[in-house]
Order: C-alpha cells, then structure tokens, then sequence
C-alpha cells in the first residue's frame, strides 16, 4: 500500500497491508515549523522582516534563511524566529493604539521656547 503524502520521503515507502505506518514514521516529518527571517543590511540599522523557511531546527531554519534571502544581497545580520512565537495584537483591539488629545504637554508645540531654538539653529548655520 503507498501512503500519500506531500513529503517525498513518505511517499516512496511501500507499506505492508494492515501494516500501521504511524509506528515506521515520525510524527513530525511531514510539517516542519515555520520560522520568521530578518535581516540586517549594515551594522546599526534596523532588522527588516524578509520572508519565511521551513526548518526542522533553530539551526537548519539559519542556513536556509542564509541560503534564501542573504546570498545574493548584501547582509551582515540574520534573525531567525519561530513564527509561534511571534505575538500580535487583535484588529478588534485597535483603539489602543489611539491617542489621548489631552496629552497635548508630550507635543513640542506646546512649549514657549521653539523661537528660542529656531535663533539657536540658525546662528549656527551661520556661523559654519
């Protein structure tokens, strides 16, 4: 009996009739975990989200991710998360991300010095 399956490894196994193939196979071969890839283009910028491997291991899921999105561009960091591990917000919750209008004190607006800075910024101009 031939098992179907998307993984060539199990798909080529010949199976006895009424053989169990749970017990010849490993549980976990037909999905490996999915890892997040970030990489980093030059020392001190921000790590930019790329793409994703899937990976049997931490290890394996670097290399692909070297071998994927590193080889050709030019890239001096690689992050490699596994995607459950990753937390997000709900959509329903978007209201916490609104601001409080009556915060108005954290906005530069506010203070009574910003022609003060303006003179400052400018005689530096000048004098350079």
């Amino acid at each position: 009996m031939k098992r179907v399956s998307l993984d060539p490894r199990v798909s080529r196994i010949d199976f006895a009739e009424g053989e169990n193939p749970q017990n010849l196979i490993n549980e976990n071969i037909d999905q490996w975990e999915t890892y997040e890839v970030f990489t980093q283009k030059k020392r001190g910028d921000q790590h930019q989200h790329v793409g994703i491997v899937h990976a049997p291991s931490k290890d394996l899921a670097l290399v692909m991710a070297k071998e994927q999105y590193a080889r050709r561009g030019y890239c001096v960091n690689l992050w490699v998360v596994p995607t459950a591990s990753v937390t997000a917000t709900e959509y329903e919750d978007s209201d916490i991300f609104d601001s409080v209008p009556e915060k108005t004190h954290r906005e530069a607006v506010d203070y009574k010095v910003k022609g003060k800075i303006t003179k400052y910024l400018e005689s530096k101009k000048t004098m350079a």
